[in-house]
């Protein structure tokens, strides 16, 4: 991809297709995790667990989050190292759309274990280096609209969650090689015809200081950092146990209503997305709207909290949602804005991909510890009080000057 690049003056924009050949590599990528971990994971070891589904989905999360964490800063730091990008994305590919069938062969835990967690390693190998890719090649005046395009992403993996259960169309073991179908078709058009233009300003690399150092903006990461962490740990939750709250409100839940769910929330996020994200790149207010959506995201937790029946559980989560997808998709774009060294980049996002994957390490836990005694709305408190602190984090970091 690399090879087909050309500098370009300043002021310029990335050209459209590539930005929506990413939009649509990284929707791909979603694909990749989304149907399978909220919907068809939990559907078959609710099938093969019975009464130890929550135990076993627990197991899941942990042993998956591990390798993830891991696996993500390796690739992101070895596409760094090589300047192969788009190389480490082909080979991850190949792996995923290999390992999600092969899911239909583990009769067991152990072999469900160890399937998941080389499904991960190859998963990470896709998506780390995709990430960087972005800060790559998307300049800062455009990372509102790129977030506003991100937000397509978990969309696109809630559509196809829906698309694969269709009652019907699939048995449980063909829905996984269908899923491995549409991210092969989502993420192939990026690695064949991007073509995206060059920004030095992107690329080039920054020395290490000696002396003094102005704090300020480490602390903007960290606080980012922070925030992010606090409210994926509430998204974390809802991610893997969605299906069995609404069924612990009504059994009449399907995993196709639960899925339909799932994606009409996140398709009405793309718009929403784009508009805000759009408003923040004119305004030069990157920030305000992470610390209004996690504000947004913590009121409607403490809804379903107190939600008793099925229309004011699908209320809450609606509003859940939709504010926290745009404060994802937003946060993933401006996350490449005040990220220090170009030159560590995929190293880098790595790290910040932590956020993503250690709520899968401390949920279990606390899903475990609360939800036996307290019920899944005394888990929903504790996640707004993390999810308020979060947006106060944020509405603390200053405006950019």
């Amino acid at each position: 991809m690399s090879e087909q690049l050309a500098a370009q003056p300043a002021g310029e924009r990335q050209h459209l297709r590539f930005m929506l050949l990413y939009a649509l590599a990284a929707a791909g990528g979603a694909m990749a995790y989304v149907p399978f971990l909220t919907i068809l994971l939990p559907v078959r070891v609710e099938a093969m667990a019975g009464g130890q589904h929550v135990s076993w989905l627990a197991y899941c999360a942990f042993a998956g989050a591990v390798m993830a964490s891991l696996s993500n800063v390796l690739f992101g730091w070895l596409s760094d190292k090589t300047g192969k990008r788009g190389l480490w994305v082909a080979a991850g590919l190949v792996l995923t759309c290999a390992l999600l069938p092969a899911m239909a062969l583990a009769e067991g835990l152990p072999a469900l274990l160890g399937l998941l967690v080389a499904w991960q390693l190859g998963l990470n190998m896709m998506l780390a280096p995709l990430a960087a890719l972005a800060g790559d090649f998307v300049p800062d005046r455009q990372k509102g609209f790129l977030g506003g395009l991100l937000s397509l992403a978990p969309a696109m993996g809630a559509a196809s969650g829906v698309l694969v259960t269709i009652p019907g169309l699939a048995g449980p073991d063909t829905r996984l090689a269908l899923v491995a179908v549409l991210v092969a078709a989502c993420v192939l058009p990026l690695l064949l015809f991007g073509r995206p233009r060059a920004f030095p300003e992107l690329m080039a690399s920054v020395p290490r200081r000696e002396g003094p150092v102005d704090p300020r903006p480490r602390q903007v990461v960290v606080r980012m950092w922070i925030a992010r962490l606090l409210v994926q740990i509430a998204e974390a939750a809802l991610f893997a146990y969605l299906y069995i709250w609404l069924r612990s409100i009504s059994g009449r839940i399907e995993d196709n209503d639960a899925a339909q769910v799932f994606g009409v929330v996140l398709f009405l996020a793309v718009p929403a997305t784009l508009l805000v994200g759009r408003w923040a790149d004119r305004a030069n207010r990157p920030i305000l709207p992470l610390a209004i959506c996690a504000a947004v995201t913590g009121a409607a937790l403490l809804g379903m909290a107190g939600a008793a029946d099925l229309p004011l559980a699908l209320t809450g989560y609606a509003v859940f949602g939709l504010a926290s997808s745009i404060f994802l998709a937003l946060h993933s774009a401006q996350t490449l804005r005040v990220l220090p060294r170009p030159q560590h980049r995929g190293r880098d996002l790595g790290l910040f991909n932590l956020t993503n994957t250690v709520p899968s390490l401390v949920m279990p836990g606390l899903t475990l510890a609360m939800v036996p005694v307290f019920g899944f709305g005394g888990l929903f408190v504790v996640l707004a009080v993390l999810v308020i602190l979060a947006a106060a984090l944020l509405f603390s970091i200053p405006r950019p000057e």
